[in-house]
C-alpha cells in the first residue's frame, strides 16, 4: 500500500505544547474512546486523483490491532468479504494524557477503476464497520453535482443536523460535499467534532468530503511575548486530503481535478503569499473547462464591519488573470452572491468574470455589510443555507436552499 499520510515531529510537538491550553480552558472534555469501543467517525475524502483513488479515515480506542480496510467492486452478491482486497492502515496516535488516547486510522485506496462503484468496510480483521459504497470519478468531463456548505460551527448537533439532512434529501446523488471552513467553533474541542459527526451521520461514509480550515480551526500560542497561530492538531489526523499544495500547508491547501473542473482549495489563515504564487502556477497550466476556488475568508465581505482588502489585493488579480469562474467562501455568517465581476467591476454576461459567493449553514448569523452592495446580486442573513452546484459540459447551475428545502437563490453560468 502506498504510504501517503505522514505526520511530522513538529505536528506532535505542537500538539503536546497545546496540552496546557486544553486543560486550562477545559474544552477537550469529550471522553475519547476507551478499549473495546466501536469504530467511529468514518469519513471519505477525495484525493488529487479521484478517478482512481479514494481515502478513508476512522477512529478507535488504543487497543485496536491490525487496523485495516477491505474493498471490493460493488455487486449484488452479499459475499463481499470473499471477493474483497485488504489494505492495512496508517495510524496516528492522539494523546491528551496518559489515559486519554485515541487512534486515527487511514487507508488510501489506489489503482481503482474510474467511474466505478466500490464497497468497503473498515475494522481490525475481526470487528468491522458496516459495508459502505462510493463511486470513483470519470476520466472524462461527465456531468456531476456537489453540495457546498460553510460554517456549521455552533450548536452543531441541535441545529445543523437538519440542514445536513435537507442537503442530502435534495441531492442524494451529489458526488461529494465541499466545506469552506469553521466546521466547529473551537478546533481543539473534541466534543464539538463529536457533534459534527453526529450531525453528518452516515453521509460522510458514502459521500466524499473536501474541506478547508477556517479561522476557528486555528489557535494561538504566546511564547516569549510572540504570538503564533497554529492549525488544530485534530485536523490532519481525522482527514486524509491531498498534499499537493504549498509546503507546510499539506491537507489545508490543495487542488483536485474532477470531471472537467479544477478545484483549488485555499487556506486563508497563513502563508498567503506562498499560496498566491502556487495558485498562479497551477492556473497557468489548466486544461479544465471550469475553475472553482474555495476559501474561508471572503474577498468581498458580506458581514457587518468586515473587509479583507489584503486578501483581495493578493488573490483577485490572479482570479481575473485566469478567469476563475466561481469562488466559494464562508466566515461572514451571512449570504452574499456577486454578479459576475472583473477588476472589481460588474461585467456583462458575455464577458469573462468571476462570481463570488458567501454562505453559512450554521445558526450563527451577522447583520449584512453594505460595503460591496453595488457588486451584489443577492444578499441576506438570518438563515441556514446549503448549496447544490451542477456542472454539465458548458453549463454550471447553482442553487442555494434553506433548511426547509425552499429555493433562496439561483443562477447559471455558460461557456
Amino acid at each position: 500500500m502506498r504510504q501517503f499520510y505522514r505526520k511530522s515531529g513538529n505536528d506532535l510537538r505542537i500538539f503536546f505544547s497545546c496540552l496546557g491550553l486544553f486543560l486550562i480552558r477545559n474544552l477537550c472534555l469529550a471522553t475519547p474512546p476507551q478499549q473495546n469501543e466501536p469504530i467511529e467517525r468514518i469519513i471519505l475524502n477525495l484525493t488529487q486523483n479521484p478517478e482512481n483513488e479514494m481515502a478513508v479515515t476512522w477512529r478507535t480506542g488504543p487497543d485496536t490491532l491490525m487496523p485495516q480496510a477491505q474493498i471490493a467492486l460493488a455487486m449484488e452478491s452479499m459475499y463481499l468479504s470473499e471477493i474483497s482486497k485488504t489494505e492495512f492502515a496508517t495510524t496516528v496516535i492522539v494523546r491528551w494524557d496518559s489515559v486519554k488516547i485515541v487512534h486515527y486510522h487511514s487507508v488510501f485506496f489506489d489503482s481503482l477503476q474510474s467511474n466505478t462503484l466500490y464497497a468497503y468496510r473498515v475494522g481490525n480483521g475481526s470487528d468491522w464497520s458496516e459495508w459502505n459504497q462510493f463511486k470513483t470519478a470519470s476520466e472524462n468531463p461527465e456531468p456531476f453535482k456537489f453540495v457546498y456548505l460553510s460554517d456549521p460551527q455552533n450548536n452543531i448537533k441541535s441545529m445543523c443536523s437538519r440542514i445536513f439532512r435537507a442537503a442530502y434529501k435534495k441531492a442524494p446523488d451529489a458526488d461529494f460535499w465541499l466545506f469552506t471552513g469553521d466546521l466547529v467553533d473551537i478546533g481543539y474541542d473534541d466534543q464539538e467534532w463529536a457533534e459534527l459527526y453526529y450531525a453528518l451521520g452516515w453521509i460522510p461514509r458514502m459521500t466524499p468530503m473536501i474541506l478547508v480550515p477556517g479561522n476557528h480551526g486555528y489557535y494561538s500560542i504566546i511564547a516569549d511575548s510572540v504570538k503564533s497561530k497554529h492549525l488544530t492538531p485534530l485536523w490532519r489526523p481525522q482527514f486524509t486530503l491531498p498534499e499537493n499544495g504549498p509546503d507546510g500547508l499539506e491537507e489545508t491547501a490543495y487542488s483536485i481535478d474532477y470531471q472537467g473542473v479544477r478545484f483549488v482549495m485555499l487556506n486563508g489563515n497563513e502563508k498567503l503569499e506562498e499560496q498566491a504564487e502556487w495558485l498562479d502556477k497551477i492556473l497557468s497550466d489548466n486544461p479544465r473547462r471550469w475553475t472553482i476556488a474555495a476559501i474561508h475568508q471572503p474577498f468581498y465581505s458580506t458581514g457587518l464591519k468586515r473587509d479583507n482588502p489584503d486578501l483581495r489585493m493578493l488573490f483577485v488579480p490572479i482570479f481575473d488573470k485566469y478567469s476563475v469562474d466561481l469562488v466559494l467562501q464562508g466566515h461572514d455568517h451571512t449570504y452574499g452572491r456577486t454578479h459576475s465581476i472583473r477588476n472589481g467591476i460588474r461585467v456583462d454576461d458575455n464577458q469573462k468574470g468571476t462570481v463570488y459567493v458567501v454562505s453559512v449553514s450554521g445558526p450563527k448569523v451577522y447583520p449584512v455589510n453594505p460595503r460591496h452592495k453595488t457588486l451584489m446580486a443577492k444578499m441576506g442573513t438570518g438563515m441556514q443555507l446549503f448549496q447544490v452546484i451542477t456542472v454539465d459540459k458548458n453549463l454550471l447551475k447553482y442553487e442555494s436552499r434553506t433548511a426547509t428545502g425552499a429555493l433562496y437563490d439561483h443562477f447559471e453560468l455558460r461557456k
